[in-house]
């Protein structure tokens, strides 16, 4: 039995076919449907095949529809990390333009990505885990240089990747690796100290994630400008 749901007559129109020959192949085609090939002449059988090899193959394999930036699943993941730790700030009673280092590292991350446009496919995905050292470098540098301003909170890192599974429905890697799974200080800086961390992270983090993505290897894009926003936030 044909796959096909209809005849392709108007096909072999276009392909210079006479109105006769096209109104066989309908009939024969028609009745194939019906009664099924093995009922057919075999004069009809081969023209029949005839008129079918002369139409171009039905494409059937499915057409891969890429998937924006902000719906690859590193790049939701990273967003809900985000989003969580900037309403448990909210919540916090400190001076006004009091941010949180993770914040930070995390907004900044995003913006790259969000520059650079990285296929964040599963190639990308593993490499990103090279990214776990650094924010926790970052960190531990930051606090060293800035200690007189810094305050110190507390925060369940945990409850992000169970929060996060529960929504997606589906395992999900954790922020942070296993040796910190204890670690619940949650660093803050002062407002007059956060745009020089937020140029350092910049000035860091831009040449590593050129350098660990596949998807970017090839690229000779420039680092953004510092005043460069993603269009969804201007």
């Amino acid at each position: 039995m044909s796959k096909e749901l209809t005849h392709r007559g108007h096909e072999l129109k276009e392909l210079g076919w006479s109105e006769q020959d096209i109104f066989r192949y309908i009939e024969l085609w028609d009745y194939r449907q019906r009664w099924g090939a093995i009922n057919l002449e075999r004069d009809d059988r081969l023209f029949l095949r005839k008129a079918e090899s002369a139409l171009p193959k039905i494409q059937t394999q499915k057409v891969s529809v890429k998937k924006p930036l902000k719906e690859k699943n590193y790049y939701t993941r990273i967003l809900f990390f985000l989003d969580t730790m900037n309403t448990m700030e909210k919540e916090l009673d400190v001076p006004k333009g009091t941010k949180g280092l993770w914040t930070i590292l995390l907004e900044e991350e995003l913006r790259l990505l969000d520059y650079f446009q990285p296929v964040l496919g599963l190639p990308d995905t593993l490499k990103a885990k090279a990214f776990n050292p650094f924010r926790e470098q970052f960190i531990s540098s930051a606090l060293e240089s800035y200690k007189k301003d810094t305050e110190m909170r507390e925060f369940d890192f945990n409850v992000l990747t169970s929060s996060l599974e529960e929504k997606s429905n589906k395992k999900c890697l954790p922020l942070r690796e296993d040796k910190y799974i204890n670690e619940k200080s949650y660093p803050l800086i002062k407002k007059d100290k956060v745009e020089i961390l937020r140029k350092q992270v910049r000035e860091q983090f831009a040449p590593l994630v050129r350098t660990t993505l596949p998807s970017l290897s090839e690229s000779d894009k420039p680092n953004p400008p510092e005043d460069w926003i993603p269009e969804s936030n201007s």
